[in-house]
């Protein structure tokens, strides 16, 4: 049975920024379950769980303790388990070594947090219409900064 909503996980070690993520999905009114994490330790025992349901979109942001996104990134890309998972890092960082790293390490989009709430709404709507299959059958440098 295929569920009528898009399952979006976000790890983020910022409470503020958590709470805009999940206000941006309540005003958007999209079909989605946001489910949160508070850093890349906790996300990664959920993900590992045999039973866990897998997030179609999980927004990683880079800078968490204990366990950073592009650790979670490597992890996350080395499973054959979790091969469908759209990957979005959603970060402060706008630095090239960043962008790049992530993109290598097999990203499909790179979302530089915004200070509007309006844009970080539109961000969301964005990635979570996007068509996930061409966005990864096609990955290259030029569409994977998302740029508003």
């Amino acid at each position: 049975m295929r569920e009528n909503y898009t399952y979006v996980v976000l790890a983020d070690d910022d409470e503020d920024d958590r709470l805009l993520f999940t206000e941006a999905f309540e005003e958007l009114k999209m079909q989605t379950k946001v489910d949160l994490y508070k850093d890349g330790v906790d996300l990664m025992n959920a993900l590992n769980q045999s039973d866990s349901k897998l997030p179609n979109i999980l927004f990683l942001d880079l800078n968490m303790p204990m366990k950073s996104g592009i650790e979670c990134l490597k992890e996350i890309k080395s499973n054959p388990r979790f091969k469908d998972i759209a990957i979005a890092i959603y970060s402060t960082s706008a630095s090239e070594e960043d962008i790049e790293d992530t993109f290598v390490s097999g990203a499909n989009v790179y979302i530089k947090k915004p200070n509007d709430f309006n844009i970080l709404k539109k961000i969301l709507s964005d990635v979570v219409t996007m068509n996930w299959q061409y966005q990864t059958s096609g990955l290259n440098r030029d569409n994977f900064l998302l740029r508003l």
